[in-house]
């Protein structure tokens, strides 16, 4: 008999139709990291991105349960499709929300610090990380958008042309220019990461 670990999405999409929990806590382990890391560099905000992760997996689990779960043998595909329209009902939703400014014009989550600074390791990979979004935010939207759901989200081309609605080679052409452009940002700015 396979161990929860062994078995494939659809066995324990199945499993957990049947009532059995622990299958759909291997099924979250499996994917979550993916996922979560996927809706956090499209948000950009650790808090939010936990949020929306946690809709996410509600939205499943109510499919799932419901029995409207058809995507055989495509879970992630499909639970990051469910990631991506849930990232952008938020934005959505902020841009109809104004935003608190002080008096010089900047965001008020800006410039309120609600952390503490960690240890240089932590300080250097953070400054790291804010560099590589910083370059992502400037590349043209949907090259930002294939770059993070291969590298993030590790996703094949031929999901992300089915949840970006293009072909595979214009998902492909994305890639490219946006490695490209980052290349280019990188020797512009001196960049080393």
């Amino acid at each position: 008999m396979k161990s929860l670990r062994q078995k494939t999405d659809h066995e324990l999409i199945h499993e957990f139709r049947d009532g059995d929990l622990n299958a759909l806590e291997a099924l979250v382990i499996r994917h979550k990291d993916k996922l979560y890391t996927s809706i956090l560099f499209l948000v950009k905000d650790k808090y939010l991105a936990e949020d929306i992760f946690q809709d996410v997996l509600i939205k499943v689990i109510d499919t799932i349960r419901g029995g409207r779960y058809t995507e055989e043998g495509k879970f992630l595909p499909w639970a990051t499709r469910i990631a991506h329209n849930l990232c952008v009902d938020h934005f959505r939703k902020v841009k109809r929300t104004p935003a608190i400014k002080t008096s010089d014009d900047r965001d008020i989550f800006e410039v309120i610090n609600f952390t503490e600074e960690g240890a240089d390791t932590k300080m250097m990979k953070r400054q790291s990380h804010d560099r590589v979004r910083q370059m992502l935010d400037m590349l043209p939207e949907d090259q930002k958008e294939v770059i993070i759901l291969r590298h993030y989200a590790d996703l094949s081309f031929k999901e992300i042309a089915s949840l970006t609605d293009c072909s595979i080679n214009t998902a492909l052409g994305r890639m490219r220019y946006g490695l490209i452009n980052l290349r280019k940002m990188m020797l512009e700015k001196n960049i080393a990461l």
